[in-house]
């Protein structure tokens, strides 16, 4: 999930998380989260998707599509995944000759948008017909880079094998993070590793470490004896259908994104993560009970929260203080700090995502009567970058 935003009205992971009402976005409401995610979160990072937003802003028809959704999932990154998706089908199509992950060669032109504008109402009904019943499932792998150092933190304090629950986990992707390598590049040239040294699945992330503060020390092995994703509708990665829509979910012109995304589908044959379908507040206690009690467990999150309600937010953090009470329970988020820490941790608004265009890094650790909350990083959406700060 390149540099650009996730943040509270523009997150591209889609879970399928929220209870409550459905209801319809309004045609407004749409054309101006186009207009931001082209201005605010492709930007500089994304030409294809900058452009293609940003004409889908002014365009009505194209525009409308996206009312197929349900209110919070009528998201831009829905509409370009659900186009990616079909032209996936017709690969011969004039349009892909800008979608590099086609193998497409060329840059957003002048006919770039008449080309899509069409193919898209061309196949106006096939186009609903996915908004309506997908959601945007981006798995990001490289977010591991920026989580890794967050949960193994936990692995050395409990000093023995931890339990992984997902909440929001799409397909899973990210439960296997103990089994992936990582190379952190330092401001000053230096390089640390950590995760086994042989591995299907390596991650680079750019550190940056702030004044004050000190990187961890990360090992190469990490225990982990439970692997519990929790999501509405799980994605089965082995599924090549399920798979074509995950690499529909990333950006069109961040092809690597789309090969590590193979990769570590993969690899995840040799680690099969226990999938749950279900609520991410409703269900979380039944997704807990599937790690052993004798576990530690870790409950981490990334980009997920912005698509639950602001009250369901407050149940989520609920349902993990109950959960606490039996069992010792760690919470990892990977979060916009409006969507997730400001709660627990208020008053920091220096780490909100309106001042940073970065997602936050916490820690929250229960012991039954309260909670201890440690702000680790800030990082960009796919885990590309990061800056650690002291708590």
């Amino acid at each position: 999930m390149a540099d650009d935003a996730d943040d509270v009205d523009g997150a591209e992971k889609t879970v399928r998380l929220a209870s409550g009402t459905e209801m319809t976005s309004s045609l407004e409401t749409i054309r101006e989260r186009l207009r931001r995610f082209s201005a605010e979160e492709a930007a500089g990072v994304s030409p294809l998707y900058e452009h293609l937003a940003a004409q889908a802003a002014a365009d009505d028809d194209v525009a409308a599509l996206l009312t197929a959704a349900s209110g919070n999932d009528a998201r831009p990154t829905l509409l370009l995944a659900a186009a990616h998706r079909l032209l996936q089908a017709e690969p011969i199509h004039p349009l892909s000759r800008y979608y590099p992950s086609l193998g497409g060669p060329a840059g957003p032109d002048t006919q770039t948008w008449p080309l899509f504008r069409e193919f898209v109402l061309d196949r106006a009904e096939a186009m609903r017909e996915l908004i309506a019943r997908r959601f945007t499932q981006t798995n990001e792998v490289g977010r591991a880079a920026v989580l890794f150092p967050a949960v193994a933190s936990v692995a050395k304090r409990v000093r023995g094998p931890i339990g992984l629950l997902e909440a929001g986990c799409s397909a899973g992707l990210l439960l296997g993070m103990d089994t992936f390598a990582y190379r952190y590049q330092c401001d000053g040239g230096e390089q640390l590793s950590a995760g086994p040294a042989k591995a299907s699945v390596g991650l680079h992330c750019a550190l940056s470490v702030g004044e004050g503060a000190v990187f961890p020390t990360l090992p190469k092995r990490m225990s982990v004896r439970a692997r519990v994703g929790l999501d509405r509708v799980p994605v089965d990665a082995s599924d090549e259908d399920e798979l074509a829509w995950l690499e529909a979910c990333v950006w069109a012109d961040q092809p690597e994104r789309v090969r590590l995304l193979r990769t570590a589908a993969a690899a995840q044959g040799r680690w099969r993560p226990e999938l749950v379908t279900g609520d991410v507040v409703d269900d979380l206690a039944d997704a807990a009970a599937r790690v052993p009690e004798e576990l530690p467990l870790v409950v981490y999150t990334s980009h997920t929260l912005p698509y639950l309600p602001e009250s369901r937010r407050e149940d989520f953090i609920a349902a993990l203080r109950e959960l606490a009470v039996r069992r010792p329970l760690w919470w990892v988020a990977l979060e916009s700090y409006e969507a997730a820490l400001r709660y627990v941790l208020p008053g920091r608004d220096e780490f909100a995502y309106s001042a940073t265009r970065r997602a936050t890094l916490g820690v929250v650790s229960f012991d039954g009567r309260g909670m201890d909350v440690e702000l680790n990083a800030t990082a960009t959406p796919h885990g590309r970058r990061m800056t650690w700060c002291a708590r």
